[in-house]
Formats: structure tokens, C-alpha cells, sequence
């Protein structure tokens, strides 16, 4: 069957990935009583774990994929950058271009989980620590100067820009003039500022994001569809994915094929964190394999509904997404 050979694949692909590397800190407590100095939980602190976000969670599913991948960010000269930096390099993933900066902290999204005996375990607070200073210029001149060598050896490049300023102007024009030359796949996933990556292969983007930048809400196919015509106008790309939630992924390719994409399985959504990460991932490394746009947003699709099934920022294998695809289509 086509779509699992194009997985298989996978471990043949070799994606580099820039962006906003972030540390998801999970705190766990149990719920032990009200305080007496304010109308709130007592949490009795049972442990608490890190894991790649943002950029980083683009980064770590590529890898459980079964791809290879070169990692560039910013991390700060702390204890949280260290741990990210460490988990990554356990899964032999390629972190020379992951920096430290002493100017700035590693960007953290800090979750406090609470649970008890009789309750199922909630996230009742997040705290996020996000630098809002330019990235400094040397360290922007050596992550350009690192590029240059690495964009030659790889297979497609991911822009995972969340806002933190590590995807500058300068690393922007790079890329996009890069892959267009040199024909090669570049992808891009921005919350806040899509339309400064004109010229970018594909873009994906989720419902809200795309409502914003077009000016009116996604209600239903034909605004969704107008929706999509317009941001590939205005990016000159060669498709756009739009994220639909329980409505799945639209495709929107620059020869005018649009294409509606329907979640497989609604039945089981427990967290939607880092989903489109996991969409993201996949997406390039099917195009890296061989696969066709419609193909790719397919396996993207599915690789998304199995990471929304699972709790917090979560990856997807190789293997799990292999069993899904036997299942829908037989093996």
C-alpha cells in the first residue's frame, strides 16, 4: 500500500527544522485541601518532567517518525535549556545548530497539573517565560553561516516560527530563496506572521490563524475555501493546509485542486497540544519521501489524530502511525 512504502520511507529523510525551540514543564500535584489565604487548591507536589515544545516538538516527532533531523534554536544558559538540549541529543538527533544564549532564558511553558484520589488529573494553570528581545546578531550570523553548509544536505526544511523571533528577516530570505532555487521543499507553521513568508513552499495553518490574516471567520467549506485561495495569492506558494479541528485538514494547491480531508476517528480527542506539530512532521517527511501533496496532508492527518488521543505534548512512531494506516486501509 502506497501511504505505508511512503512511511517506511521516512527513515530515509533528512529534515532540518528552525524555530522556537520551547521546554513543555509539566508540574504534577495532588489536590491536598483549600487554603485558608485564599479560595484556592493546596497541591502537594508528587514530580514534574520536561519535553520538547514548540520547535522542539516539530524536531522530536520528526525523529519518532524515523527521520533524521538537524535541530536550530535558541536556548538560554539554564537549567531548562540544558534539559532540552539533552533530550533531544538522546535521541541522536543533530543539535550543532541548537545555541545557548546568556541574554536570554529558554522559553518555558510551565503546566501545572492537578489531580486526586477521586478526580482526573487536569491542567489547572499554565505560566509561560518568553523572551520578547531580538535574537543577538552574532549568534544570528553563525546560525546563518551553519545554514548555509546544512541546507545542502538535507531534504526539507521546516520554519516553526511561534513568535519568539528566532525565524528573523535575514534566516526568512535565506531559506525561502534557497528552496526556490534550489528546488527544495520548505514548509512553515506561524502563528503571528505568516504573510512575511512569501514565497515559501507550503503553509499550514489552523483555523484561527487563518481567519486572522484573511479578515473574516472560517464558518464553514465555502468560507474555508475562499479562505485558502487567498493566503495562496497572497504567499505565492504551492499549497496551503489549513487545520480544521474535528473537521479535519483542507489542501489548497497552486494548480487550483482543493482538497477536503476528514478526521478518520472523532471518538477518542483527549489533548489537542502539539498536534499540529505532529502534523507538520509528518507532512514534510512524506513530501521528502516521494509522497504528493494530497498524500502527504493525508498521512499529516492521520499522524495528528493519533497525537490528539494522547495526553500533553505528545510524538508519534513510525510504528503507531503504520498500524493506523494498516487498519484504515488493510494491510
Amino acid at each position: 500500500m502506497r501511504k505505508k512504502e511512503i512511511v517506511d520511507n521516512f527513515k530515509n529523510a533528512k529534515i532540518l527544522v528552525i524555530g522556537d525551540m520551547v521546554a513543555d514543564i509539566y508540574l504534577n500535584g495532588n489536590i491536598s485541601r483549600i487554603s485558608r489565604e485564599a479560595p484556592v487548591l493546596i497541591l502537594e507536589y508528587t514530580g514534574e518532567k520536561i519535553v520538547p515544545g514548540g520547535a522542539a516538538n516539530v524536531v522530536n516527532n520528526i525523529s519518532t517518525l524515523s527521520g533524521s533531523v538537524f535541530a536550530y534554536g535558541l536556548i538560554g544558559e539554564d537549567a531548562s535549556g540544558r534539559k532540552l538540549k539533552d533530550l533531544l541529543e538522546q535521541k541522536s538527533i543533530n543539535v550543532e545548530g541548537l545555541l545557548a544564549d546568556g541574554d536570554r532564558p529558554t522559553i518555558t511553558k510551565t503546566r501545572v497539573v492537578a489531580g486526586g484520589a477521586a478526580t482526573v488529573s487536569q491542567q489547572v494553570v499554565r505560566i509561560d517565560k518568553e523572551p520578547k528581545i531580538p535574537i543577538n546578531k552574532k549568534l544570528e550570523t553563525k546560525i546563518i553561516e551553519k545554514l548555509s553548509n546544512d541546507l545542502k544536505i538535507v531534504d526539507g526544511i521546516v520554519l516553526s516560527d511561534y513568535g519568539s523571533g528566532m525565524v528573523t528577516t535575514k534566516i526568512k530570505k535565506l531559506i525561502i530563496e534557497y528552496c526556490r532555487q534550489n528546488n527544495k521543499v520548505c514548509i512553515v507553521d506561524s502563528r503571528y506572521d505568516i504573510l512575511s513568508f512569501k514565497g515559501v513552499t507550503y503553509v499550514k495553518q489552523n483555523e484561527a490563524e487563518a481567519a486572522k490574516v484573511v479578515g473574516f471567520e472560517l464558518l464553514d467549506e465555502e468560507t474555508i475555501v475562499k479562505a485558502g485561495k487567498i493566503l495562496l495569492e497572497k504567499l505565492q506558494a504551492k499549497g496551503i493546509i489549513i487545520s480544521r479541528g474535528e473537521d479535519g485538514m483542507s489542501l489548497f494547491e497552486d494548480s487550483g485542486a482543493v482538497h477536503h480531508i476528514p478526521v478518520i476517528d472523532k471518538s477518542e480527542v483527549f489533548d489537542v497540544s502539539g498536534a499540529g506539530d505532529t502534523a507538520v512532521a509528518a507532512f514534510i517527511l512524506a513530501i521528502a519521501s516521494g509522497a504528493k501533496p494530497v498524500e502527504a496532508t493525508e498521512i499529516a492527518n492521520f499522524a495528528a489524530g493519533i497525537a490528539v488521543r494522547k495526553l500533553g505534548t505528545a510524538t508519534v512512531s513510525n510504528k503507531e502511525l503504520q498500524e493506523v494506516l494498516g487498519e484504515y486501509y488493510g494491510n
